[in-house]
């Protein structure tokens, strides 16, 4: 699958519920209103849609919420996408908040899944409860190291938040070092109708960068994993930190993905509008050649790049939507 700007199509993010146990300040409102069941696609859709990306080359699926873990059933998706890979499918993952981690990480192993991203923008408690409201800290801890236990390679990810955590990425380079974690670093993006103002909350990760390398040996790596993230070798730990900049640094030229929500639609860039809707093609009994061509045409329309934008003037985000309704 290419674009019309000769990039390769081959990732693809499937959001299977844009519910979350937590309310994250930096993604969503704390009252928030979330769709009804029977606009969401069953998980025998999204296999199906799944199924037809690997067909036309996608080789790497991300399944994503919302927080996906509460999505009910959700292991049998898990398990009839795993069954693809080596055919067709090189990598399954999952981004996570991590709290149903303990009952579902060994699970994630047996179908395949073998790597793990999981949202955690603190170490302290305090903290950790005011920027997800909901969330506890050590919830959260418990679903990690199970998935360690599990056997799964562990990616921390982690938004920077100006006034919030940002005298923490210190501390979080030693822990994910002393676990053995690898740690992304994330900018804030406009995403969505939130409580307060997101420059705010913007803080640069050229910033960030330059303040790790005060204490910190960050080597140029060429690891990739897929995603957007520019990656570091941290000499002191031997683990790796990643950079995702959206706002200071636009990294479309190289965008390998789309990302498929709960619903069915299928959003052809993060920060733009552009989309096409899948449930209707399903549900009026279509064709897998037919639902090909509607994928193939779709690519037709993904456009070069995303316009974010953080502004105290603007009275509006860059995008109406919130990030767990795209998939995080």
């Amino acid at each position: 699958m290419i674009d019309p700007f000769g990039r390769t199509i081959s990732y693809l993010r499937v959001s299977v519920t844009d519910r979350c146990d937590f309310r994250c300040v930096y993604c969503m409102s704390e009252d928030m209103n979330f769709l009804p069941k029977p606009e969401l696609l069953t998980l025998e859709e999204m296999d199906r849609l799944c199924a037809a990306f690997i067909r036309l080359g996608t080789n790497k699926i991300r399944i994503t919420g919302g927080e996906p873990l509460v999505r009910r059933d959700v292991m049998k998706l898990f398990g009839s996408v795993g069954a693809r890979l080596g055919r067709g499918l090189d990598e399954l993952t999952l981004t996570t908040n991590g709290s149903q981690l303990p009952r579902f990480a060994r699970d994630l192993a047996a179908s395949g899944v073998r790597r793990v991203n999981v949202s955690l923008d603190t170490l302290d408690a305090a903290k950790f409860a005011e920027i997800t409201r909901w969330g506890k800290l050590d919830k959260t801890l418990d679903g990690i190291f199970a998935a360690k236990e599990a056997g799964l390679a562990i990616k921390i990810n982690a938004v920077a938040l100006k006034g919030v955590n940002d005298d923490e990425f210190d501390a979080m380079v030693a822990w994910c070092g002393q676990h053995g974690f690898d740690l992304c670093l994330i900018e804030t993006m406009p995403l969505g109708v939130i409580d307060g103002q997101r420059v705010d909350q913007y803080l640069p990760l050229s910033h960030v960068r330059a303040q790790l390398r005060k204490n910190w040996t960050l080597e140029d790596s060429d690891y990739q994993t897929g995603g957007p993230a520019r990656y570091f070798t941290v000499a002191e730990t031997g683990q790796r930190i990643g950079f995702i900049t959206p706002m200071t640094h636009n990294f479309c030229e190289s965008c390998n993905r789309v990302r498929l929500t709960c619903t069915g639609t299928l959003y052809l860039c993060l920060g733009q509008d552009d989309k096409a809707e899948f449930r209707p093609l399903l549900r009026s009994g279509a064709s897998d050649a037919e639902l090909d061509t509607a994928i193939r045409e779709a690519l037709t329309r993904k456009p070069k790049g995303h316009d974010f934008i953080i502004d105290r003037r603007a009275d509006a985000p860059s995008v109406a939507r919130h990030m767990s309704v795209t998939g995080g």
